[in-house]
């Protein structure tokens, strides 16, 4: 399992219950693809950056899940179809130490590369 997060932008005229809906299927898909429902954050309503589809505004919700890649892409091709939702957005999450109770991996540090300096007489030498 792979640890995701999906950031929704929905229509600004959706009512509450389409959203609910939406966000119904969508943890319906995760959990019936053997994922685990971690976290939704309910954003609410923004402005947006530029217009999409003559919209100033969007509502936002995010959402995090641990899936499998497989649940990950079908969950991907039905927020694509489904008109309501403006944009989507799937990262994979990274957990550092603050995180839910994972370790995160230790990293290594390395050590700095010695400098490098060009020699001063690069080309073939004259012979006399």
């Amino acid at each position: 399992m792979n640890e995701y997060e999906i950031l929704l932008m929905l229509d600004p005229d959706l009512s509450e219950q389409r959203q609910e809906e939406i966000l119904t299927r969508v943890r319906a898909l995760v959990e019936d693809g053997g994922g685990k429902w971690v976290r939704h954050d309910a954003w609410g309503r923004r402005r947006l950056a530029y217009e999409i589809d003559k919209k100033t505004d969007g509502i936002y919700h995010l959402l995090d899940f641990d899936a499998s890649p497989e649940t990950l892409a079908e969950l991907s091709r039905i927020l694509k179809i489904t008109d309501d939702v403006m944009r989507h957005m799937a990262v994979h999450r990274v957990q550092s130490n603050q995180g839910r109770g994972r370790p995160a991996p230790e990293t290594q540090q390395r050590p700095a590369p010695e400098p490098q300096y060009a020699a001063t007489n690069t080309g073939p030498e004259e012979e006399e």
